[in-house]
């Protein structure tokens, strides 16, 4: 298969994996906040954990920034966005780090867990330094909480996915031998 042919099924399925992350944003949004203002499940965080387990860290933090920048705009919520960047690509970072240096000594679900929990007391710090307003370090055990539980739904969708989608048919999608090794030849 011709390099470029490779690349263009690759930004591809970056695309779709943004465009299922921003749908599932868009969704949850519609809801009420959980226990805090602004607290979502995060749901769309399954996609962009699975961009970086299929596909490596460089589409998955595309798929995190599409996610972030194209959902603030359409939520109308433009001053989210710093909150939201910041905490998803410290996520991604933290998913990343772990994914590639403990696993499989550590679960994905416990790295969804992690990035969750970091990925809240990142946008606590950001909204801080902002506001100026030490009072909301309050939060932070209930934001870890919150954290655990959405890392923890987050986690197990995506090992349901990758339990019920067999491998081949990421594979089959990019015209390479396997995925999981990062191998794109």
């Amino acid at each position: 298969m011709a390099k470029s042919n490779r690349a263009a099924k690759r930004i591809a399925a970056d695309a779709l994996f943004a465009a299922l992350a921003l749908i599932t944003f868009l969704i949850e949004n519609l809801f009420p906040p959980l226990f805090f203002p602004g607290a979502k499940m995060g749901l769309a965080n399954i996609f962009s954990l699975a961009a970086l387990i299929l596909y490596g860290p460089v589409d998955a933090f595309a798929v995190v920034a599409v996610r972030t920048m194209l959902g603030s705009l359409f939520a109308g919520n433009i001053s989210a966005l710093l909150y939201s960047f910041t905490g998803g690509i410290t996520a991604m970072a933290v998913s990343a780090i772990l994914l590639y240096a403990l696993y499989p000594k550590i679960s994905v679900m416990a790295v969804s867990i992690v990035a969750a929990v970091a990925h809240n007391i990142v946008q606590n710090l950001v909204f801080v330094a902002i506001s100026s307003t030490a009072l909301v370090f309050s939060y932070m055990p209930y934001l870890a909480l919150i954290g655990v539980l959405s890392g923890a739904i987050v986690g197990a969708a995506v090992m349901l996915i990758f339990k019920k989608v067999p491998l081949s048919v990421y594979e089959r999608a990019l015209g390479q031998k396997s995925v999981q090794d990062g191998n794109t030849k």
